[in-house]
């Protein structure tokens, strides 16, 4: 079995060694059980598996994103560059 160390700060390790004994683990077992938790719950991400899942999947960030358009890029640069120069000095 391998061994890692682990650089925490006080306090969290306070927290996580208070977490670990509230649920009856060991420290150790606590932190391995929570990265554990982790990769599960990175591993279900579903990947699109028809190009029909791809339009509905667009059509949905559509309908959330609200009415309105998204201002062009030229309407974006214009509101970067008001605010370059506010505050500016006109010298």
């Amino acid at each position: 079995m391998a061994r890692v160390q682990l650089v925490i700060p006080d306090e969290d390790r306070e927290r996580f060694v208070h977490q670990a004994r509230k649920e009856g683990m060991s420290f150790s077992a606590w932190l391995r059980a929570a990265a554990h938790e982790r990769l599960e719950r990175k591993q279900q991400t579903k990947r699109f598996e028809s190009e029909a899942e791809i339009e509905a999947f667009w059509r949905e960030c559509d309908k959330q994103a609200g009415p309105g358009r998204e201002p062009d890029w030229e309407e974006h640069l214009k509101v970067i560059n008001a605010s370059r120069s506010s505050g500016a000095t006109d010298t």
